[in-house]
């Protein structure tokens, strides 16, 4: 499947919309911040850090012909900006191809990285690329940004989501956003949705080795945080560890037997197997089959 790129602006945006791409973003030449300690002047060089990035993304089987309804971008603006979208697909119900308001929404997204007026905020990056978005639709979104100091921002809408390791250890996690089960916080077209304000805005100081993982729902309703740390701790290459994740979140979508955590929060939920399945010692069980996309990005020292 091709990848689609739309490169703009001089420090090489990237938007895809399927499959994988390794990414090394630099970050913008600055000037070092110097902290003041004493009359003699001794400077405190504040080491420049950057994101190294690996991406995968795998459709959804029924919707692999169209390379599936997520979409995402990775920047290399500062820091670094990595953002992913997941399409609502109840609008295929309306005939409303659910990829295209995700894709457009993460098109300019990536086009108003360097706005003057967004001002490296991904809250306000995602109320303007919400107000750019024409396409009918919705979508779940989330957005990072490292910016000049290490601090990753993040802008989260819905269910797409995000954890940061340190030293084998998860340091912060997202939380879903829901309205009821299986129906996350959205953008949409129509008037009547969430927006930029309805936001979880979180920000983390980064360090040197920190290992960010980020993905559609399909990655998280299919992959405990377990097994995303024993992955990490086996496979040092952010491609490789993208590409091991989107796999294993794959194998667990498609397996009927696996108690994933998309249904064991189902059952705490009330959906479950039929009164006389339970009498026979059974249980709602399975994987979501769903498009998986999963960036993984490792701080680095410039």
């Amino acid at each position: 499947m091709v990848v689609t790129v739309v490169s703009c602006c001089r420090h090489h945006h990237q938007f895809l919309s399927s499959f994988e791409i390794e990414n090394r973003i630099p970050r913008k030449r600055m000037m070092s911040s110097i902290c003041c300690s004493s009359p003699a002047f001794n400077p405190v060089v504040r080491p420049e850090l950057s994101i190294r990035v690996g991406t995968q993304l795998i459709p959804h089987p029924k919707k692999a012909a169209k390379g599936g309804e997520d979409a995402f971008f990775v920047s290399s603006y500062n820091g670094g900006v990595i953002a992913v979208a997941d399409g609502v697909s109840g609008w295929a119900e309306k005939d409303v191809d659910p990829a295209q308001f995700s894709r457009e929404l993460m098109r300019k997204a990536s086009s108003l990285v360097e706005d003057e007026e967004v001002n490296y905020d991904p809250r306000i990056l995602v109320r303007k690329a919400h107000a750019a978005t024409s396409s009918t639709g919705s979508a779940t979104v989330i957005i990072s940004m490292l910016d000049n100091n290490g601090i990753l921002k993040v802008a989260n809408v819905g269910d797409c989501g995000l954890r940061v390791i340190r030293k084998g250890q998860i340091i912060f996690s997202t939380f879903p956003q829901e309205h009821y089960f299986d129906c996350p916080y959205q953008l949409s077209s129509e008037a009547v949705s969430q927006t930029y304000l309805d936001a979880t805005v979180t920000s983390i100081d980064s360090m040197k080795g920190d290992i960010i993982v980020m993905g559609s729902d399909g990655l998280f309703d299919n992959v405990f945080d377990h097994e995303i740390l024993s992955t990490i701790a086996k496979h040092k290459d952010v491609t490789e560890t993208a590409k091991v994740l989107a796999d294993l979140a794959y194998k667990h979508s498609v397996d009927f037997y696996f108690d994933s955590p998309y249904s064991i929060e189902a059952r705490t939920r009330g959906f479950d197997v039929p009164w006389w399945k339970k009498v026979l010692g059974q249980k709602l069980t399975g994987g979501k089959m769903d498009d998986i996309t999963v960036i993984v990005g490792e701080v680095v020292i410039n």
